[in-house]
């Protein structure tokens, strides 16, 4: 194989996602290919995140990533992942990749949050193709159409204008492959950023750092320990492991969490950590906010199209709701080095998790629950007035929150872990603590243990009768990765998995 080929599946990659009808945006292959997974993100833009940039890009912040773990070896995550673990029993000590179903899951994430981008690749040289053979070039050519095929279906010949792919061949040259690269890119790359990683998908906060923690999102586990324990022990290992912001691109279509999860993340409250969870997909079947997003004190986050409007398939809705971002269509970095498409409040989730990683960033006198607040309250008004059940306070807007003005901040507006456990937890251990009273006996402890007459049916279930009871039901909880079901469409891959034999 020639030097280059890497390059030239990157140029069908481009190809392919451009209408065949934009020949301008494929004539000028070389800037469509060190750019063409970069164009894809517009809230990079649109959300102010370039603006932000001016001001810091995430250094000294770590984001832990609880999903199905990440592929570190990615070259846009290059030097991003400075630590992880395995919950699940099926996984590496690293918190890589776990085999299963959403793989794929935790390296899209974790791009989104810290993706550094990657270096350019540059167009093969002339000479390198029209060295060969017409027998080594028709040979070649060949495998590359079949690789078209393999990659892209049957019909991948809709999607390329032919009259590029004939040139091609006639010429031996990718079109536009004398044109420089320097000068386009230097528009593209903004103050502060790496000019060096111009290329790929690139996180909100492209120099924080990432822990990967991996677990295995079904139940049975088949290596082991459940969803519930295997929750609560990676919340616990995160904050214990330098955690700033633990991203959860997770949820469950219950409100209630186990009790187990109490004390995991209370801790993480505790120690200032900012949780941040997705709100769910209606996709999936989650019509509204479940588990761990409606823990108090959790950022929770639905999911918005480009326009700015409510993703009907890819976002839950409940008075939960903190801030919403983009959720589709998303881009984001697939293990073994390739790129995908798709969509799900799973990808809005990092991006408001980055952005608080450049509000801790530039603020670092500030707890995690003014970061919270700063988010929030900066954020871009949407939907009915107040606290949107869609919406939240708004749509997220990065630059004001990291250069903008918030309002004052008061503890008094944000409901704490800890307090919600002392009102609902009380009534619990207050109900266990007299279950040796016989149920013939006709009647019910008093608030000081003494007798009284038992209350009418109609009046028997209050609040705290079935608030507690209700979450531990759910020991046997099953979350399911948001990406199930609409989350991931993968429309289109870019994979390296050819590197090493390129070069040759």
């Amino acid at each position: 194989m020639i030097r280059g080929r890497r390059a030239l599946t990157a140029l069908t990659a481009a190809l392919l996602l451009s209408p065949a009808a934009a020949v301008p945006s494929v004539v000028h292959a070389p800037e469509a290919q060190a750019d063409m997974w970069r164009d894809y993100q517009y809230w990079l833009e649109d959300y102010g995140v370039r603006d932000a940039w001016e001001t810091t890009r995430g250094e000294g912040v770590t984001i832990a990533v609880i999903d199905t773990g990440v592929d570190a070896s990615h070259p846009t995550l290059e030097g991003a992942v400075v630590g992880g673990t395995d919950v699940s029993g099926g996984g590496d000590s690293e918190g890589g990749p776990v085999e299963q179903t959403n793989t794929e899951h935790g390296t899209l994430v974790a791009s989104l949050a810290a993706g550094r981008g990657q270096p350019a690749e540059e167009p093969p040289e002339g000479e390198d193709l029209q060295e060969m053979s017409e027998e080594e070039w028709d040979e070649w050519f060949d495998d590359f159409l079949a690789d078209l095929e393999d990659t892209y279906g049957e019909d991948w010949e809709e999607e390329i204008d032919e009259e590029l792919i004939d040139e091609f061949y006639e010429t031996r040259r990718f079109p536009g492959a004398d044109e420089e690269l320097d000068e386009d890119l230097e528009e593209e790359i903004p103050d502060g950023a790496d000019a060096d990683r111009p290329a790929g998908v690139v996180g909100v906060a492209p120099e924080a750092d990432l822990l990967s923690i991996s677990l295995v999102l079904e139940d049975p586990n088949p290596h082991g320990p459940n969803t519930e324990d295997q929750i609560a022990q990676a919340v616990t290992w995160a904050v214990d492991n330098g955690a700033d912001i633990i991203n959860m691109s997770i949820g469950s279509g219950s409100q209630e969490w186990p009790e187990s999860w109490d004390e995991a993340f209370l801790h993480a409250e505790q120690n200032d950590v900012l949780v941040v969870a997705a709100a769910g997909n209606r996709a999936a079947g989650h019509f509204s906010v479940g588990a761990p997003a409606t823990i108090p004190g959790v950022l929770t986050v639905a999911g918005v199209d480009e326009s700015g409007s409510i993703s009907e398939d890819s976002s839950s809705q409940g008075i939960a709701i903190d801030v919403a971002a983009a959720s589709e269509p998303l881009v984001g970095a697939l293990p073994d080095g390739g790129y995908a498409m798709w969509e799900g409040t799973s990808g809005a989730t990092p991006i408001v998790a980055g952005a608080a990683a450049l509000v801790m960033a530039a603020h670092p006198e500030l707890s995690a629950a003014e970061v919270k607040h700063r988010l929030v309250s900066t954020a871009d008004s949407a939907g009915s007035e107040g606290i949107d059940p869609e919406y939240g306070h708004g749509v997220l807007n990065v630059a004001e929150a990291v250069n903008g003005s918030a309002p004052e901040f008061d503890p008094a507006d944000y409901q704490t872990l800890e307090d919600w456990i002392r009102v609902h937890r009380r009534a619990e251990t207050e109900t266990a603590e007299h279950e040796d009273i016989p149920e013939d006996s006709g009647v019910v402890p008093g608030p000081e243990g003494e007798p009284r007459q038992a209350p009418q049916a109609s009046s028997a279930r209050t609040v705290q009768d079935w608030a507690g009871p209700a979450a531990l039901v759910i020991g046997g909880l099953a979350l399911v990765v948001l990406l199930t079901g609409a989350a991931v469409h993968l429309v289109s891959r870019y994979s390296e998995s050819d590197e090493h034999s390129d070069d040759q």
